[in-house]
């Protein structure tokens, strides 16, 4: 399984990087091979300044080795060697009026000391970050999740979109992140799915993703903005990191299995404000969507 997603990825790294070039018309993917000290590796691709794209990434990673003691302690387990790998990405649009977008699908192992599995778990999702709200974005961005959810069972939309409400959560601004989509963790073999049930689950959400998100950079990339939105777009970014920095699992376990600083850190965009108690104007679309991020909606 593990070497069947390994490739899945990979394939889907390709697809993925070769659309965004297309979609930007002018920068293209940097790429970064690298190799972990203590077993694996991965394929880091950054893209920087462009027409469209100001700043994205789409990793790939597989690692493994022994379970550092701060995640045996996590994962409530004694000493075991674990494998690890998914694709990682996020992209931060130059115009405001564009989302921001992140996805991520995973798969996990451990071992016992015979170098046996003994357990082995899917995870993913993706979510999206907009700074300005269009409904029929939103709406377009979650019908594509739950139509891929639905060809695997009618329960698996409605409880991973309210896992990714809840995980995406700045509890410290009693806001959302983002208007969410699909979260989903330790999705593990039971009595009506089998591993082979979820990674076809896994990999169809994988395959919708730039159908998700496509039509909407293509709607918003060249849409007029002032300074102002920019600014804003800027402070809402600041949540973004807050997020990534205070919240994530993903980010805290790649910090402590020793991952790659510089793809861990990638999701952070290059040009934030921190504001000092900002609010916007009564009645703006700024705060049309602030007052969206409050209370998690209904948008199929």
């Amino acid at each position: 399984m593990k070497d069947k997603f390994y490739q899945y990825i990979q394939n889907l790294q390709d697809q993925i990087t070769s659309k965004l070039e297309l979609i930007d018309g002018k920068a293209i993917f940097q790429e970064d091979l690298w190799e972990r000290p203590e077993g694996g590796g991965g394929r880091t691709r950054v893209i920087e300044n462009g027409h469209v794209f100001e700043k994205g990434g789409v990793n790939i990673s597989g690692v493994h080795g022994k379970l550092p003691k701060s995640m045996q302690a996590y994962f409530k387990v004694g000493d075991v060697d674990f494998f690890a790998c998914g694709l990682s990405l996020v992209l931060h649009p130059k115009n405001p009026m564009a989302p921001t977008v992140h996805a991520n699908w995973r798969y996990f192992e451990m071992y016992d000391d015979k170098g046996e599995i003994i357990d082995s778990w899917f995870g993913g999702g993706q979510d999206l970050t907009p700074y300005y709200l269009f409904d029929e974005d939103a709406k377009h961005f979650h019908q594509t999740c739950k139509t891929a959810c639905d060809k695997h069972s009618p329960e698996f939309y409605p409880t991973y979109k309210k896992r990714c409400d809840e995980y995406f959560y700045n509890a410290h601004r009693n806001e959302g992140r983002g208007i969410g989509g699909l979260f989903f963790d330790y999705c593990k073999a039971n009595d009506t799915m089998s591993m082979e049930d979820w990674y076809n689950f896994v990999t169809e959400v994988g395959d919708s993703f730039l159908e998700a998100y496509v039509p909407i950079i293509e709607r918003r990339k060249d849409l007029p903005y002032t300074q102002d939105q920019r600014n804003w777009q800027e402070i809402r970014r600041g949540r973004y990191v807050e997020f990534n920095l205070v919240h994530d699992k993903g980010t805290l376990f790649g910090l402590k299995t020793n991952g790659r600083i510089e793809s861990i850190l990638m999701s952070l965009p290059p040009h934030v404000q921190w504001v000092y108690d900002h609010h916007p104007k009564p009645g703006s679309d700024e705060e049309k969507l602030i007052k969206t991020l409050q209370e998690p909606k209904s948008w199929v």
